[in-house]
């Protein structure tokens, strides 16, 4: 039986892992569409994306289209005679794209669809708390994330997990799911099932997160702002400021602390330093800070960033 002829869409680390799971495979990749090279970092270099460096590695056909919808690009596109796209972290394609295809074009999203459509599902999955999330292949349609699900594979979020920590074992169970939905949709007979018949409750949604997403509000409680930074760790960083009464200012980035519940009369975003490390108080305890990031240095423990900031109890976190 002839392999079918695959052209893969991604751009980041996360779909990497599954790109490379089909090449090893031995998936009949005949192309890669992936974000275009972009100046960046100080010395202004041009940088390729982790999927297009993974495809020059491996010898794969690689487009880069500014715009989705121009002719040149889609008669190349067409070119390639697909019988079967699939996509993981790329952006939303116009359906003269997505249709393109005789066997369909499969996503890979990282929730359990319906829940978290959206660019930022993994973030948005520990900053509400959620004790479970997963990895959902699905058809795409018309609207973003609402395709018919092929498969899904639920994953437990553990209290100390981070994004990031989430991010990498979910990128290894979705390319897992895409080997056993790739071969379900060659062989015809995957399931493809409404995503209407799947809600239960009220659906949340994960949208793309702004700077003043990732703001502390330190008068939530503990395990709202614990969850909040661990859930933008290690990117793009849960932060604050601290503020003298001489209202000299110092911004800095949280990526691991931990939380205390506790009665106190404190005011939420007044510190303490006399005890081991840096506490800030929130609304029903503290939060001990553990690793941060002043603006425009290095990540450091907090015990390096006490020596040399000479902090004292008249900071406060606003």
């Amino acid at each position: 039986m002839k392999q079918p002829r695959i052209i893969f869409m991604g751009t980041p680390e996360f779909a990497v892992i599954t790109l490379d799971r089909l090449v090893k495979d031995g998936v009949n990749i005949v192309g890669v569409i992936t974000a275009p090279d972009k100046v960046s970092g100080r010395g202004r270099r041009l940088n390729q994306s982790a999927v297009k460096k993974f495809a020059d590695q491996n010898e794969i056909p690689t487009l880069q289209p500014e715009n989705l919808k121009s002719e040149d690009f889609l008669t190349e596109l067409r070119g390639y005679k697909a019988d079967l796209q699939i996509v993981v972290a790329f952006r939303m394609l116009p359906e003269v794209v997505w249709s393109m295809p005789s066997m369909g074009t499969i996503n890979l999203h990282a929730s359990l669809l319906p829940q978290y459509r959206g660019a930022a599902p993994i973030n948005w999955a520990i900053i509400n708390g959620e004790n479970e999330t997963g990895v959902t292949t699905f058809f795409l349609q018309h609207q973003i994330d609402t395709g018919d699900v092929i498969m899904q594979q639920p994953v437990p979020i553990e209290t100390r997990t981070t994004a990031g920590e989430l991010h990498d074992q979910l990128a290894m169970i979705g390319a897992e799911l895409i080997i056993d939905t790739y071969d379900s949709v060659c062989k015809g007979d995957s399931p493809a099932i409404a995503q209407h018949t799947l809600i239960s409750g009220s659906l949340k949604q994960a949208p793309k997160i702004f700077k003043e997403d990732c703001r502390i509000d330190w008068k939530e409680n503990c395990i709202k702002i614990y969850n909040l930074i661990r859930g933008l760790s290690p990117r793009p960083g849960a932060w604050t400021i601290l503020q003298t009464d001489q209202a000299v200012t110092l911004s800095f980035k949280i990526f691991e602390c931990k939380f205390t519940e506790s009665q106190h009369s404190n005011e939420p975003g007044e510190i303490q330093t006399e005890d081991e490390g840096l506490q800030i108080f929130c609304a029903n305890g503290y939060i001990s800070v553990v690793e941060l990031q002043i603006e425009g240095k290095r990540k450091m423990h907090v015990d390096d960033f006490l020596r040399g900031a000479h902090i004292n109890n008249k900071w406060k976190a606003i």
